[in-house]
């Protein structure tokens, strides 16, 4: 999504050139003559989208700095750059005690102001990610703070909100990867319960014989390993919200237990003398097809009809292409800022190509590929070769992968007759032509493609080196980096005999 910037600017002529500059920046600017027209701007409905202010402290009526103090009650949030004829460090001063985050000199300087907006926005993408990590891990994440904004994900926006105003049990079903935590998070968001304990359980990853100790609890002693009492799930979410991810990968026995413990309200841990009771909002996903389960036998049908009260199906993210623009750019801020790279936005080329392809692992195969560019690029833009797997698989892109560059054989005049593959001595062991895996001359694979033995190529190497240097052991053993007595025994083990003009 390209970031949206209010320019603030009373003078045509300069609120054109900047206007210009946002434009070839990358951005989508929004003008305003004046401060009141401007205010008007950020507090209409698409204000909200306006993500930097660009603004001019000089104007008639009312200045820039009475802009930023009434812009406070408005957008207080956004990040503002004030543009001054006066470089004084009084202006500057007014200007940042009244809320501005930096500022520009006129005549402004493109450079100059496209490092602000780059910075501006990177640390406001950083905040919003910081709040909204700071929501998730408090309980506190609500369905606005999720990227769903597409026609597609409409109802499941619509019932989660509806489900968060009661106890009601919920099941969220989709493919894996489309985001069925986030949903639930969100409905605990919104719910009374905000702010208590949210305890995710992946059922499919607990080992069979550990599940009930898991869900419920266990005492001390109760089986063999078990040195301390162990409180189980369903008490850690107690007051809070239980979250069952792949609910449908539990054992016949344990669907049992787990009935149990929904109608009545209590657990049985493992060992214990008395249940105890629990008051959770429990909320399941699944991937799997459920009913097909139950008419297989392998899932409990009053089981699964006690957690089917409130059922919510979450889209794949072929279906919602539209939040694809949003969802890379939130992966970017986020890689970005934690791989300490500068890359700050991807190519409308690669985002329509992330857009053409299904994504069969969705949101979370989209995260990870975005996760790979970032570490793939050596711009500050994405492009569509720092996405090569999904350029393979998408109808209308290539990605050219320059090849290795091989070293060829150097020609005869430039290292002499001996690196030849006819040379004396180097051709009688291999019996082969010359062929591409060929290192100066000395081949490295036989005819058949099989790499040579390792000593095959060194008894080459020693009888080049002493054909080129004519014997000279000093100076054969010094280009070959081995000592003398190195080279004779090497020449003694491969059967090599010292040649007849070797001299000392």
């Amino acid at each position: 999504m390209t970031p949206r910037v209010l320019i603030v600017e009373d003078d045509p002529a300069q609120r054109r050139i900047l206007e210009e500059m946002t434009k070839r920046f990358g951005l989508d600017p929004v003008t305003a003559d004046s401060g009141p027209k401007g205010l008007e701007i950020l507090g209409n409905q698409s204000g909200g989208q306006i993500e930097l202010v660009i603004l001019d402290l000089v104007m008639p009526g009312m200045d820039g700095l009475e802009f930023l103090e009434r812009m406070t009650a408005v957008r207080g949030d956004l990040p503002v750059i004030v543009e001054t004829a006066q470089g004084s460090i009084e202006t500057v001063i007014k200007a940042m005690r009244a809320g501005a985050d930096d500022f520009v000199v006129k005549p402004i300087s493109p450079e100059r102001l496209r490092i602000s907006i780059q910075n501006l926005l990177k640390v406001n993408a950083l905040t919003e990610e910081v709040k909204r990590l700071n929501k998730k891990v408090g309980g506190a994440l609500t369905f606005d703070d999720l990227i769903a904004s597409s026609p597609a994900m409409a109802n499941v926006l619509r019932l989660g909100r509806r489900g968060a105003q009661s106890n009601i049990p919920i099941l969220i079903e989709g493919e894996s990867g489309v985001g069925k935590e986030m949903i639930a998070r969100a409905i605990q968001g919104e719910s009374e319960r905000r702010g208590r304990p949210f305890v995710a359980v992946n059922c499919g990853a607990i080992p069979e014989n550990l599940v009930e100790s898991i869900l419920f609890g266990h005492e001390k002693g109760s089986f063999t390993g078990a040195t301390a009492k162990h409180i189980g799930k369903f008490q850690e979410a107690d007051g809070g919200t239980l979250f069952l991810d792949e609910v449908a990968e539990l054992p016949l026995d344990i669907q049992v237990k787990l009935l149990r413990a929904i109608q009545e309200g209590e657990v049985d841990p493992v060992g214990a003398r008395k249940p105890v009771k629990v008051n959770i909002r429990l909320i399941s996903a699944t991937n799997r097809n459920m009913i097909d389960m139950v008419k297989a036998g392998r899932f409990r049908e009053d089981l699964y009809y006690r957690l089917n009260v409130f059922p919510i199906m979450v889209p794949p993210l072929r279906d919602r292409k539209d939040d694809i623009p949003a969802l890379v750019d939130h992966f970017i801020t986020r890689f970005a800022a934690e791989e300490g790279r500068k890359v700050r936005g991807i190519d409308p080329a690669a985002l329509a190509m992330l857009q053409a392809y299904a994504w069969p692992g969705n949101v979370r195969q989209l995260e990870n590929t975005v996760f790979r560019a970032i570490v793939l690029c050596e711009g500050d833009i994405l492009a569509v070769e720092d996405f090569p797997q999904i350029a393979s698989l998408v109808e209308g892109y290539e990605v050219k992968i320059p090849p290795v560059p091989v070293t060829q054989p150097k020609p005869a005049a430039a290292v002499g007759a001996s690196a030849m593959i006819g040379a004396p001595g180097v051709a009688r062991s291999t019996g082969g032509a010359v062929s591409d895996g060929m290192a100066l001359g000395i081949p490295v694979v036989t005819e058949g493609g099989h790499v040579r033995k390792l000593e095959e190529v060194e008894a080459d190497m020693i009888r080049l080196a002493l054909h080129r240097y004519r014997g000279q052991m000093s100076e054969v053993a010094r280009k070959l980096g081995i000592g003398r007595s190195t080279l004779y025994r090497k020449m003694r083990d491969l059967g090599l005999d010292e040649p007849k003009e070797a001299k000392m």
